[in-house]
């Protein structure tokens, strides 16, 4: 994605509108950002690279290529392993390419990927960037951070509040080609609604702009766009990078249901524990094997 200004796309594919944008942030800084936006693979994702100028950016982006060019055709559980695999590799290749830049040299990024088929979705991550699910006008967060500051607020050092404000807001816990041996990602699965919405960004976005002003952003004519997200946060003097993908499912005839027309159980089952169920087909073996083959 471009380094200067807004840089943005939109595609549509079977029932997914997509749309990303990113921004280097009003503080003059190197984009370390890159996204993925690919409906026809049924394949998104958000990567947010550190390491500075010539390291953070390539570290994004190579993430960012080597799911770019993963081949259509692939069951769910093909899917979950290939992305699995690639994401392997690249960790692996940039810890080498630190050690060969010097000691004390950093190349790595945090990632977020949503992964969807018919009627269920997977989300795959490391690091801060997030992914959120907007229902019926009920925006839950998905994934968990890898940071410092998450690790507090769980021991009740902190609130939630308090964390976006710390001084140590930036530090992550793990990220692709972070210094240790093998990589781990955490993953979280769930069915998904006629007219569900995922947001997947950098934290960029969540640091500057709160979850009432997504959701309210979010609900605005013109749908659920990435665009807007981003350039709300440029305007609020967002002064990291700040990045958004946008996932609208639409159901068959394209009409969403509103909020009044969902039950509340329903618009908050998301937050209830579903997104642990193990029924889904993509909760699948990540051999590659299909979950319910």
């Amino acid at each position: 994605m471009s380094n200067s200004g807004l840089a943005e796309g939109i595609s549509l594919a079977g029932s997914a509108r997509a749309s990303g944008a990113t921004h280097p942030g009003t503080a003059g800084r190197i984009n370390e950002d890159a996204y993925l936006s690919r409906p026809d693979l049924g394949l998104w994702g958000v990567a947010d690279g550190a390491g500075g100028h010539q390291s953070g950016e390539v570290a994004s982006s190579e993430v960012v290529n080597v799911l770019d060019s993963i081949d259509a055709g692939l069951t769910a559980g093909e899917m979950l392993h290939e992305v699995r695999s690639r994401l392997d590799t690249v960790h692996g290749r940039l810890l080498a390419m630190s050690a060969q830049r010097g000691r004390g040299v950093l190349m790595a990024t945090t990632v977020v990927i949503v992964i969807a088929r018919d009627d269920y979705f997977a989300c795959l991550w490391v690091g801060d960037s997030a992914a959120y699910l907007l229902r019926a006008n009920v925006l839950t967060k998905i994934t968990r951070d890898h940071s410092v500051v998450q690790e507090m607020v769980d021991r009740g050092m902190i609130s939630e509040e308090q964390a976006y404000r710390h001084p140590k807001a930036n530090m992550i816990t793990r990220a692709i080609g972070a210094d240790c041996e093998s990589l781990v990602l955490d993953k979280r699965t769930g069915p998904l609604a006629p007219g569900d919405r995922i947001l997947l960004c950098s934290d960029g976005l969540t640091k500057t702009l709160s979850n009432q002003q997504l959701v309210e952003l979010s609900s605005m004519d013109g749908g659920f766009d990435a665009k807007r997200l981003v350039a709300a946060a440029i305007e609020a003097k967002a002064t990291d990078n700040v990045t958004a993908v946008t996932i609208e499912f639409i159901p068959p005839g394209g009409s969403v249901p509103e909020a009044a027309d969902l039950v509340p159980a329903e618009a908050a089952s998301i937050a209830t524990g579903i997104l642990s169920a193990d029924e889904n087909r993509l909760t699948a073996n990540d051999d590659g094997s299909d979950a319910r083959g």
